[in-house]
């Protein structure tokens, strides 16, 4: 699977896509495959203000329950309410399905993150392929 070279990812496997001081989070397709099939989503409030590696909720499949963690540090200001009412569309398309967006506090903190070839190294090393 090819991850979007404009993203940047966690180890704790979500993407951030910055465009100006928005930030758009999602889960990798790595994850999602780990996961399995998602059953439900726990979102932020808008208006929350996340701290980078904090958690802001949790994602639920029928193998297990998972904690996303903010990748940058910044305010809510949108969540995606497909994910909440319709959480299999994460497995169907993991890149493109965002799960919420927030205003950067601190945009340079991106620079911290894994870009796409590093992230995929990460992944290959934690699988052994």
């Amino acid at each position: 699977m090819a991850y979007p070279e404009t993203y940047k990812y966690t180890k704790e496997h979500e993407w951030l896509a910055i465009e100006g001081t928005t930030g758009t989070i999602g889960i990798t397709d790595y994850a999602q495959n780990s996961l399995g099939d998602i059953v439900f989503v726990e979102l932020p409030k808008v208006g929350d203000v996340l701290e980078s590696g904090a958690t802001f909720g949790s994602i639920e499949s029928v193998k297990s329950v998972s904690d996303l963690f903010a990748p940058v540090s910044g305010t809510v200001t949108e969540i995606n309410e497909t994910v909440t009412s319709a959480p299999e569309t994460i497995n169907s398309d993991a890149n493109n399905t965002w799960i919420m967006k927030l205003t950067l506090s601190d945009p340079a903190q991106a620079d911290a993150l894994l870009d796409a070839a590093a992230y995929e190294a990460f992944t290959a090393e934690e699988t052994g392929h």
